[in-house]
């Protein structure tokens, strides 16, 4: 009996193994190239990309899953493609029409230009197209009334003129439709969508009391995409593809009965850990690409129970621990503190989609979360390299070119989550143990919007000050008041520990370090000696004029006054060698000149306070940006 299942399921993997390498080999060329490689290749090439977020995309690759804003179906087949919000310019090319999987396209404000490829219309399979607040011209191609699986389009702020296609009424699918501040004219056709918006078209709906310029209220953009995970209905699907739905179904029942009898046989053979019941919600995705809300039995599996073994890591929000998701993916589970406080389902999920909204290479990217009435949790891509605080201290030894990377990739991700993102997210508590690295030692920004999720009274009113000790700005320790320049003073901080290869608060335990660390860098500044600065591990094997550099920027990031410190933008600029000699001359006139306020050494202000963990201190402070 036990030949007989084992010859079953081997023929069962065997069949699903021979299915997904034909779906591989349908989209390779003649010579063994991926279209879907191709088509987004061509899509990069007439792009420009001023801050690289497309850099892995690489032409010579088999599989373009693992590039950022790529979204992949189960079958590794390309299916959602966004790249919202990073100041791509130049036009966009007809070869998205090669794309045919895909099922959502976000791309709004950006600075593209150009018409809209009428290729569009050959996917068939998208739901989800948005292109709002970009510089698009020309028409709007009739050829989208062919996209009858579409539900939602957005095509406002951009410049299209002409008349909307006729062919747009034949969308039976469309729920949301807005080309609202165009230069649209002509008839309208009667929109099947039960809502839309035409408003701010000069020759049509001028001021936007016409009759017939909008629809029911605009949904907010969540409430309309949907999982891209999930599949057409059948009806629609061609009848050419019919065989290979039926194969797959057959194969996905195949490995269903086999986990199942897996999971039977390990269930009866091995103890498994007791696990607490916690009243958890319906198991689903949601909106935006590969976002999951999982079930606490899950990250309780995965993690052995939260099993302190696990732990990588514990801080002011709360432990992180390693899993392993069924399907044997590691990630980090963060477990938040105060996960049972009054605060509502909707307001969570909707600070969590926030979060996920802010994609870059240098920030690290949302897996999914959990949410009952008892637990919130996050879950993370797990890093194999740890923390650059963990790295600091660790084997091999960080050299200085990697420590001046990593000083460039977390400036940029801060500078994203500034400027760049919409809406602004404040750190809040910028140090080494929050800044991760990758596989390849590059920096990603962790634990950003997370100060906001934790805030449980109303934001309006009053919050908590988050931080590490040794890291928080002055202005915030005292009033509460956060903003951009906090997280400023916190990366001239995390830029000391990467020159010094030593934590802020370290410097107290030290006989021959009274203080804190920045009165002591400063102090050697002034000395002239900053050979005394650099980490011991590195011996002599450091750039110093790249040392006095950033030496410099760590003290221009570290002023007292929020005023005086640079954005960073302008940070980027000075570690990337541009702009930094004007800038620091400038402020050495500044302290030559000034009246100091009442600057209380950072040794008076961390006298009492030795503990590592974040500082929590309730403190009012007036309603500002995440």
């Amino acid at each position: 009996m036990g030949m007989k299942r084992t010859e079953a399921t081997v023929s069962c993997l065997v069949a699903s193994l021979l299915i997904w390498v034909s779906s591989i080999n349908a989209l390779l060329s003649p010579k063994g190239v991926n279209y879907e490689v191709q088509a987004l290749m061509g899509i990069k090439a007439s792009l420009q990309d001023p801050h690289g977020v497309l850099e892995n995309w690489d032409g010579d690759a088999v599989d373009p899953c693992s590039w950022t804003m790529v979204t992949c179906s189960p079958e590794s087949l390309v299916i959602g493609l966004g790249t919202p919000s990073q100041n791509l310019s130049g036009t966009l090319s007809s070869t998205i029409g090669n794309l045919t999987n895909l099922q959502i396209v976000l791309l709004q404000n950006n600075n593209i230009t150009g018409p809209i490829p009428p290729e569009f219309g050959r996917l068939s399979k998208l739901q989800t197209l948005d292109l709002s607040n970009n510089f698009f011209t020309g028409e709007i191609p009739s050829s989208l009334g062919h996209l009858r699986s579409l539900q939602y389009l957005r095509l406002n702020n951009n410049s299209l003129s002409g008349a909307i296609p006729m062919s747009l009424a034949n969308m039976t699918q469309l729920a949301f439709l807005d080309v609202s501040y165009n230069n649209i004219s002509g008839p309208l056709p009667r929109f099947p969508s039960k809502t839309f918006n035409i408003v701010g078209n000069p020759l049509i709906c001028a001021t936007g009391s016409e009759a017939g310029c909008h629809g029911t209220t605009l949904m907010p953009m969540s409430m309309n995409l949907n999982s891209t995970q999930t599949g057409l209905p059948a009806v629609r699907l061609k009848s050419h593809k019919m065989a290979l739905t039926f194969g797959l179904s057959l194969a996905c029942l195949c490995l269903i009965v086999l986990v199942f009898g897996l999971f039977i046989w390990w269930r009866r053979r091995s103890n498994r850990p007791t696990f607490f019941d916690v009243k958890d919600q319906q198991h689903e995705e949601i909106s935006l690409g590969n976002l999951r809300r999982f079930q606490f039995r899950e990250l309780q599996i995965a993690t052995n129970n939260f099993s302190s073994k696990n732990i990588l890591g514990k801080g002011g929000f709360g432990n992180v621990y390693k899993g392993i998701l069924s399907d044997g993916t590691v990630v980090a589970v963060k477990r938040l503190k105060d996960g049972n406080a009054s605060r509502g389902e909707i307001q969570f999920q909707t600070e969590v989609e926030m979060i996920s909204l802010a994609v870059h290479r240098h920030l690290l990217r949302l897996y999914g979360f959990c949410n009952t009435p008892t637990e919130r949790l996050l879950v993370y891509p797990y890093m194999s390299n740890g923390s650059v605080a963990s790295r600091l201290k660790g084997k091999p030894v960080l050299d200085w070119g990697t420590r001046k990377r990593i000083a460039i990739g977390a400036a940029r991700g801060l500078l994203y989550l500034h400027e760049q993102c919409d809406p602004k997210i404040i750190h809040r508590d910028v140090k080494a143990a929050n800044i991760l690295l990758d596989d390849y030692c590059e920096a990603v920004v962790g634990d950003f919007g997370l100060a906001k999720l934790l805030d449980h009274q109303d934001s309006h009113v009053t919050t908590a000050v988050r931080g590490t000790v040794g890291h928080i700005a002055p202005e915030y320790l005292s009033t509460g008041q956060s903003s951009e320049k906090t997280d400023v003073f916190g990366f001239g901080i995390l830029l000391l520990e990467l020159i010094t290869g030593q934590r802020a608060l370290e410097f107290g335990k030290a006989a021959n370090q009274k203080g804190g660390i920045l009165d002591w860098v400063k102090r050697i500044h002034l000395e002239k000696k900053l050979e005394v600065l650099v980490d011991k591990d590195l011996k002599a094997n450091y750039d110093r004029v790249e040392l006095e550099e950033m030496v410099q920027v760590a003290l221009l990031c570290t002023q007292y006054l929020p005023g005086h410190r640079p954005k960073m933008s302008e940070v980027v600029r000075m570690l990337e060698g541009e702009g930094l000699a004007v800038r620091w001359e400038a402020s050495q006139r500044v302290d030559s000149t000034k009246c100091k306020p009442h600057d209380f050494s950072s040794s008076d202000r961390y006298s009492d306070l030795t503990d590592d963990s974040s500082l929590l201190v309730q403190a009012m402070e007036l309603s500002g940006p995440r």
